[in-house]
């Protein structure tokens, strides 16, 4: 990957992102205590005991990805009452051992339904596209998260194939490619 700057700051009518920070634990640890919002993370497998030690590793992860250029989760912040209404964000992964470029996105269960995860991924791939940092932009997102498809299907995502992701849990992985 070429040399870049992951900006923050980014915005769109009624959202604007800002890198994380350790301030952020508290608030994001409340997504961490709905089962339903979490249900298709793989948490367990972290061995860590508390909604404030999830989010502090979730943190702790994204601000190692910024520094090693590798993107990271943003915040997102509702413009209109400055609440911090979920994460979203580019992520280098590696999929069937090739190197991509996702779009991650987790709302706080009470901002479902306003239509902040569509609109916040969609800043994001264009981002993406307008920077030339990727020539497509994928999701990995398990089967049985309707919601999380239907966020990807609305910026035009559809499903390339189904492969084995962490734990070997099946997943699709969506994708949009850039258009000329």
């Amino acid at each position: 990957m070429t040399n870049y700057i992951y900006e923050d700051n980014l915005q769109t009518e009624r959202l604007r992102t800002r890198m994380l920070t350790e301030d952020d634990i508290p608030v994001l640890s409340e997504f961490f205590e709905d089962k339903e919002a979490t249900q298709f993370l793989f948490l367990e497998s972290l061995g860590l005991n508390s909604n404030l030690e999830i989010s502090a590793h979730l943190i702790k992860k994204q601000m190692e990805r910024y520094a090693e250029h590798r993107f990271g989760l943003q915040a997102i912040i509702d413009k209109r009452t400055n609440h911090f209404v979920g994460i979203c964000g580019l992520l280098t992964q590696h999929v069937d051992g090739i190197k991509e470029t996702e779009v991650g996105y987790h709302m706080i269960k009470k901002y479902w339904g306003q239509g902040f995860a569509p609109e916040a991924a969609k800043l994001f791939i264009d981002y993406a596209f307008a920077n030339n940092l990727a020539d497509s932009v994928i999701s990995v997102i398990d089967l049985g998260n309707k919601k999380s498809q239907r966020v990807a299907e609305k910026n035009g995502l559809t499903i390339d194939k189904q492969t084995k992701w962490v734990n070997n849990d099946d997943v699709y992985i969506y994708r949009i490619s850039k258009q000329s």
